[in-house]
């Protein structure tokens, strides 16, 4: 629904069973980075968010996207969510106090988790 073809599971894909791919989106870097770079066809593009990286495709252009938000840019974001611009997947959504039996739970919830800082 989000776009995406295909999702590799490192705990039970290969990597490299993937083939050539348009886009890759980097949360881990390290090892898993420089594997997926060479995956990125002519064209295509590795967008990573742990930090620059040092791995470019061969044919295909690298963003490093590392975010420092402010008050107006996080204003900006929540105007588009009300507007219906931007979709997000909540999973679950826990009060403060309930955050650290949420992380340690033993069921999996589809989306993101979201904190509740105020009752």
């Amino acid at each position: 629904d989000f776009g995406a073809n295909e999702f590799v599971d490192l705990g039970s894909d290969t990597l490299e069973d993937v083939g050539s791919v348009d886009l890759v989106f980097d949360v881990i870097g390290g090892d898993i980075r420089r594997r997926s770079a060479a995956l990125v066809r002519a064209g295509g593009t590795l967008v990573t968010v742990v930090g620059p990286t040092e791995v470019r495709p061969a044919d295909g252009l690298t963003i490093d996207f590392v975010v420092e938000a402010d008050r107006y840019q996080l204003s900006a974001l929540v105007q588009r969510v009300r507007d219906g611009r931007l979709r997000t997947n909540i999973g679950k959504v826990a009060a403060l106090d309930e955050a650290v039996a949420t992380f340690n739970a033993s069921e999996r919830h589809t989306g993101k988790t979201v904190i509740r800082l105020c009752p």
